[in-house]
């Protein structure tokens, strides 16, 4: 139907005959000339009809924006003066001979070159018409080349693409499960996976030796900008390899698809333990664009008469920890205050600082309503130990140390971003070293990562101190986001076993949930460890998008709603009636 897409004509096409078929980005009407910018998947091409051709511009005036026509004409050049050199075919314009309305359409609901008014919303709802903004669409063709790259990476490493099954069985990965209620099994339930996990564990103990797949993924957690209930992640595991090859070859890959896209050298990434991420960062994903760090002077503050520092400063499971930001002392007092609100989100009780408005001048240069409780050597002291300049404010944080990390590092990203002080690099590390377990909120032990990681100890050690040993994860992160995380696996039933012992799992439970895991591992599985990536992650980065909805098709709400499609939506009582469900009524509404 069509010779050439719109976006590819240039001045090599001039005095050609083309037909060409889209949509009418935008109607113009000169003076008795038309002027039709019409708009395919490749970009816009400039169509002029004059009277002279009177049928087709008889429908010309008839057209609007988003009508499908097919147009046939003559490739020219702009006169002169009349180029744009925003478009890539704005050298040449087609002079229309015939046009045909292949689709006529209502008015939209949404300008396409006026997105930035229309919310979210009205987006979602009405997505096939949001995806043909050029940004959009944009979007999901470099989402499709990234992918390719990678496919082509894995492939030429001796990668086998292997699909997991969707239906499955609920496993413990730290999030709720979507459950299927499986009608031929009554009041049994299939779960959609969180990830092929335990699948791809399989596949190594089945000998497949390398395995990638670009992986649909389900989660049923609250949602923020960079989750969504239904992700893909680039999935991969490996026979015979330690953490250190793996990290090697992904990093590899990654480097390869940044050289690709976007002409970027990302170097060789560094790696960093997540000790000390979290004691300078006070986050396990790090932004490196970022020099401010938190400092811990706990030992400067056990002596004080300011309980709020002395506290825990004496307290083995609290921090006292300084952030100092240069040129810090110009914000003002109400900035201050939105900062104390702002770390009050994370649990912490309030926000002290201190502007260092002249160092030469001692204490009288300072500025603070925290001095009068602290003596002139601490405070001499602790000006030393951050290397404060003047200009400077210095921040602190004093409470537990999961309060402190997320308030104070969180501060940290947000002051930054308010003062313009994030570099514009690409940042990329590993971080490694994770603890096997952490404390839940009722006192009982989960997995950092998942229960299938390799511990770094043995299972006497593992068994005697569960909350002092490490693992064999590792985390690739990127300008502050995780893009993916892995580890050597465990690959011995004796060990998964005893995992399972520490996160309170006994035989019974474990045969029943990951027999088949245990089965599998029993039959001589060799060392086997993977990543797995986020990819709508990975583009969201890449393409500078604000959220991952923004770099998949059909995305859900923050609620995990379609508004396009009205999911989820209720089904019959037949429906439920053949898998043995009955509804709860729901208390109404006051």
């Amino acid at each position: 139907m069509r010779s050439n897409y719109c976006g590819e004509l240039n001045e090599s096409f001039v005095d050609q005959e083309v037909v060409l078929c889209g949509w009418v980005h935008r109607r113009r009407d000169h003076g008795g000339v038309i002027f039709l910018d019409v708009r395919d998947r490749e970009g816009i091409a400039q169509v002029v009809y004059d009277p002279d051709t009177v049928e087709s511009f008889a429908i010309a005036e008839g057209v609007r924006n988003e009508f499908v026509i097919k147009v046939t004409g003559i490739v020219r050049l702009r006169p002169e003066g009349t180029s744009n050199n925003d478009m890539t075919t704005g050298k040449i314009e087609v002079l229309g001979k015939q046009l045909e309305v292949l689709n006529a359409a209502n008015t939209p609901p949404m300008q396409l070159d006026e997105h930035a008014e229309v919310g979210e919303e009205i987006r979602l709802r009405y997505r096939y018409i949001d995806l043909r903004r050029p940004e959009m669409a944009g979007r999901l063709r470099f989402r499709s080349k990234v992918s390719n790259t990678v496919r082509n990476f894995l492939d030429g490493h001796g990668f086998v693409d292997v699909e997991t099954p969707l239906l499955t069985k609920a496993t413990p990965e730290g999030a709720r499960d979507y459950l299927v209620p499986s009608r031929t099994h009554p009041n049994k339930f299939f779960a959609l996976p969180q990830s092929p996990q335990l699948f791809k564990q399989i596949l190594m103990a089945a000998g497949m030796d390398r395995y990638y797949q670009i992986a649909k993924c389900f989660r049923d957690e609250d949602l923020r900008a960079d989750r969504q209930p239904e992700f893909t992640q680039i999935d991969v595991e490996t026979s015979f390899m330690d953490e250190e090859q793996i990290m090697a070859i992904m990093e590899e890959m990654i480097c390869e698809v940044f050289k690709t896209h976007l002409d970027v050298e990302l170097g060789k990434f560094p790696q960093m333990t997540h000790a000390e991420a979290m004691l300078r960062y006070g986050s396990d994903k790090p932004d490196l664009r970022i020099d401010l760090e938190l400092v811990d002077i706990a030992e400067l503050m056990k002596g004080v008469d300011f309980k709020v520092f002395s506290g825990p400063a004496n307290d083995t499971e609290s921090r006292v920890v300084a952030l100092r930001v240069p040129q810090g002392a110009s914000l003002s007092r109400k900035v201050i205050d939105s900062y104390t609100d702002f770390v009050a989100i994370y649990g912490a009780k309030g926000l002290a600082w201190v502007k260092v408005n002249d160092i030469s001048a001692g204490l009288e240069g300072l500025q603070s309503p925290i001095l009068k409780f602290m003596s002139a050597e601490v405070i001499t002291a602790l000006l030393e130990t951050l290397k404060a300049q003047t200009g400077d404010i210095i921040f602190f944080g004093a409470d537990k140390i999961k309060v402190v990390n997320e308030a104070i590092g969180a501060l940290r990203i947000k002051v930054a971003e308010d003062m313009g002080q994030i570099k514009d690099i690409w940042a990329p590390l590993w971080v490694v070293d994770f603890p096997m377990f952490e404390t839940a909120s009722d006192g009982s032990l989960t997995s950092l990562h998942h229960p299938f990681t390799a511990p770094s100890c043995d299972a006497e050690q593992l068994a005697a101190d569960p909350l002092a040993a490490l693992s064999r994860a590792y985390d690739m992160v990127l300008n502050g986001t995780e893009l993916g995380g892995g580890s050597i696996r465990i690959n011995k039933p004796a060990m998964q076993q005893s995992v399972f012992k520490v996160l309170g799992i006994g035989e019974e439970e474990a045969e029943e949930k990951f027999g088949f895991l245990l089965g599998a591992l029993s039959y001589g599985c060799p060392p086997h460890g993977g990543i797995a990536f986020g990819l709508d992650r990975l583009i969201m980065l890449m393409t500078g998008a604000s959220s991952i909805r923004d770099v998949i098709a059909f995305p859900k709400t923050q609620s995990a709603a379609c508004p396009l499609t009205d999911a989820p939506g209720a089904v019959s009582a037949k429906q439920l009636k053949e898998l043995n469900i009955r509804l709860r009524e729901q208390p109404k509404a006051e």
